[in-house]
């Protein structure tokens, strides 16, 4: 693996854990060069439960247009929040992975909050 690689999981590693502390559910999110994936994860007893996702190959949103730019980060940042929202979750924790807040996935966190979700 890459020395850029490692990094960005340790990065991810370090927040998770943090997130885990807290006990509370996170807004988790990957990125690809061509798409961005977001995932609602509740903690419990017997592990992880994903309650909630929204991604660039949705069919509501793919026919808008190109998929890994900020647009469409918005438009699934917008989503995962009205499917945690039907979910009943609306406080979760940001996840960035180890990416940088910054671009796309500042975009779709930007959009979560907007839609709803406080975090």
């Amino acid at each position: 693996m890459s020395d850029k690689k490692q990094t960005r999981l340790r990065r991810a590693r370090r927040g998770r854990a943090k997130i885990r502390e807290l006990g509370m559910s996170r807004l988790c999110v990957n990125r690809t060069p061509q798409h961005i994936y977001a995932q609602v994860i509740v903690a419990s007893e017997k592990g992880d439960n994903v309650v909630a996702t929204a991604s660039t190959l949705d069919k509501a949103i793919t026919p808008e247009g190109s998929s890994g730019n900020i647009d469409a980060a918005t438009l699934v940042g917008s989503l995962i929040a009205d499917r945690a929202k039907a979910a009943g979750i609306t406080k979760v924790a940001f996840d960035r992975s180890g990416f940088k807040y910054h671009g796309r996935v500042k975009a779709l966190a930007d959009a979560a909050r907007a839609g709803g979700l406080e975090f």
